[in-house]
């Protein structure tokens, strides 16, 4: 993050913070006035001690049913949630603030587990964090044995160190510290792994416990540079393209609240989900209708595939150990967002709790997305041809070497896409000399960039037209050879109703053209039937790891592509709370061992998705974006296409080889 993307907000005054809260809804993030109140009280009520560091300060939601019960101008409280760590007595406490009453309501010490990742003390920001480590004698003489004489062009990315039962490492916060040296300031340094030096920092003492050094490989020659001020030259026969809205975007906003055509949803944001929404709905026929409370990121893991050296404890829990929304960037247009751009900030903080702006973290635009729908009827020589257009919001975060954009598109026709776009910089590591790896790609000279995987699972909080749902499996099936079916040309569907925690995961079968619905069976549409939403696979896989490994028990999560509980206000993250050091077992399994009730229940629906990166020479030195998602669809939630009273496109004009006609 740079340092003039985040700015302090001065006092506001009294007049100020009390016109603020009367404009706020209950589910708007913290502000800027709302996270120091609460660091205030905790130092003040909690007596936790001077050393003591913030890992999450955000909105502790109201009661769903408090919410569904809601009216404007409604007093409800406002309450934030933190996780602190007093980093000298190594204790981690879970703290509730009344922000209404100026009070502390709960102050509770969590034994055995370890915060996502917060580096430096009080007087320390990251950049002087790894400054100190460079400057560590056993460690500047380790690069000497590699002939590196210049510490200060190092780079060191802490990983988690994930947990492989070392008693030694029982009851510290642990990170490893992976090297690249850069050649110059601005090189792109992950083209010169230094290989076979990993650091075990112990992050409450900031300081190096062991190196290890698993033997001595050649620093990769080559350069790796990708900005444009390492480019020759550019291609020359691009042309504009230019995206104009004249009257302005299509979309209205009131605080957090959006209104699209038909859509209406709330928008927010917490330092590890990143963008959350809320209260998605839809206007059919004068009556907005709920379709999901609050949708988000629930979890992310990346575990790579190589075993050589500590390289198998790369498995990256990027939200729950790190945080994907304190990692997001501030966008800027005619890059990330294109057209008719609204952004939204967000009101983080640093390890001290002081309250920070990030400006321009969410955007929001429309977008044209080719044909909505068409037909030709030749009989009559008409044609009625409509446009789709489309709500964009997304977000964008650096995790170390990687990106990751999160984009959630709203249809006219009352169908919602999820997609991850991954790019950056694949990790890289070195192998010496005319040496072909098994578990990886070479993409430079001795540059080898590991086979991994990528999964996302996605909370859904389901409120299709109301509390009351159930979840059903959909197989498209053959029809057996009969009297009815001689010609065996006959298939149809197979619904199999999952009422139970215990029915779940389910895996995908493309081979059956599987996906899931959630239904309400309170609730008919023009047919009859039960009204519902279906959730549908986009690219999809399995892990490749034995069952028995460690990351299947620490993200179980990636056995299963569709799981599904019944709703509890705090079941919100797959892997647990705390999966930063943590052995496996929390979060989904352990929730779904009480087998509740899923039938005409408000549930929640779970969904993993994976994208296997099998690295190209194409991914090197910065890899170009690829796509993974789902979509969810209106499986018989509308009577007929709702998309019917979008109206013709205007009059435009079309050009061939500088031929127009309009």
């Amino acid at each position: 993050m740079a340092e003039e993307d985040i700015v302090v907000i001065e006092e506001k005054t009294y007049q100020q913070k009390t016109q603020d809260k009367l404009n706020k809804h209950p589910l708007d993030p913290l502000s800027i006035e709302e996270i120091n109140q609460t660091v205030e009280i905790i130092k003040a009520q909690a007596n936790l001690g001077k050393e003591l560091l913030f890992e999450t300060i955000v909105l502790r939601e109201p009661a769903k049913t408090e919410m569904l019960n809601y009216k404007p101008n409604s007093k409800i409280s406002r309450e934030a949630f933190a996780v602190a760590l007093n980093y000298k007595e190594e204790k981690v406490y879970e703290l509730i603030v009344s922000l209404d009453q100026n009070k502390l309501l709960k102050n509770e010490y969590i034994p055995d587990v370890q915060p996502a990742f917060i580096f430096g003390d009080l007087n320390m920001n990251f950049i002087e964090w790894e400054n100190t480590l460079k400057n560590d004698p056993d460690f500047i003489a380790a690069l000497a044995k590699r002939g590196v004489a210049t510490p200060e062009l190092v780079m060191i990315d802490p990983w988690p160190i994930s947990n492989f039962g070392n008693p030694s490492e029982q009851g510290k916060r642990l990170a490893i510290g992976r090297c690249w040296l850069r050649r110059e300031e601005g090189d792109n340094g992950y083209a010169r792994p230094i290989e076979g030096l990993s650091l075990i920092l112990d992050l409450n003492k900031n300081k190096i416990i062991e190196i290890q050094d698993f033997g001595i490989v050649p620093i990769p020659p080559e350069d790796g540079n990708y900005a444009a001020r390492y480019q020759d030259s550019f291609r020359s026969d691009i042309k504009p393209i230019e995206i104009t809205q004249p009257e302005g975007p299509s979309f209205t906003i009131t605080g957090n609240h959006i209104k699209w055509q038909k859509w209406q949803l709330r928008i927010g944001f917490t330092p590890r989900e990143g963008l959350v929404l809320h209260n998605i709905s839809y206007e059919d026929k004068g009556e907005l209708r709920p379709i999901i409370y609050r949708a988000a990121l629930s979890e992310m893991v990346v575990p790579y595939g190589d075993p050589t050296n500590d390289h198998y404890k790369k498995q990256v829990f990027d939200s729950g150990e790190v945080g994907i929304g304190k990692c997001a960037n501030s966008l800027e247009l005619g890059c990330d967002c294109l057209g008719e751009i609204h952004y939204f900030d967000a009101a983080l903080f640093d390890i001290t709790g002081k309250a920070t702006l990030q400006k321009n973290v969410i955007c929001m635009h429309e977008e044209d997305y080719g044909i909505l729908w068409k037909h030709t009827d030749h009989r009559i020589n008409e044609t009625e041809t409509r446009r789709s257009r489309r709500l964009v919001i997304s977000f964008i975060a650096t995790v170390g070497n990687y990106e990751y954009g999160f984009f959630w598109y709203f249809y006219q026709d009352g169908s919602i896409d999820y997609e991850v776009k991954l790019t950056g910089i694949v990790n890289s590591s070195a192998v010496p000399p005319n040496t072909q790896p098994k578990n990886g790609t070479l993409v430079a000279p001795q540059v080898v960039a590991h086979n991994h995987q990528h999964y996302f699972n996605v909370r859904l909080d389901m409120m299709v037209d109301g509390l009351e749902n159930s979840i059903y499996e959909v197989d498209t099936v053959r029809d057996p050879l009969s009297t009815e079916n001689p010609h065996g040309n006959a298939f149809s569907i197979k619904k199999t109703l999952l009422p139970e925690e215990e029915n779940f995961p389910r895996k995908i079968d493309p081979f059956a053209a599987r996906y899931w619905t959630i239904a309400n069976h309170s609730k008919k549409n023009y047919m009859g039937e039960s009204v519902s939403y279906k959730i549908a696979p986009g690219e999809n896989l399995l892990p490749f790891h034995h069952d028995d490994a460690v990351i299947m028990k620490r993200a179980a999560f990636m056995t299963g592509h569709m799981w599904a509980t019944a709703y509890h206000q705090d079941e919100l993250f797959a892997a647990g709370n705390y999966p930063n050091q943590h052995p496996g077992g929390d979060g989904l399994p352990k929730w779904m061992s009480a087998n509740r009730n899923l039938q005409d229940k408000d549930v929640v629906v779970w969904y993993t998705f994976g994208h296997n990166h099998i690295p190209r020479l194409e991914d090197w030195p910065v890899m170009p974006v690829a796509y993974t998602g789902f979509s969810i669809k209106p499986s018989g939630f509308f009577d007929r296409n709702p998309a019917l009273d979008v109206p013709p496109s205007a009059s435009h004009c079309s050009c061939d080889e500088g031929q127009c006609s309009c």
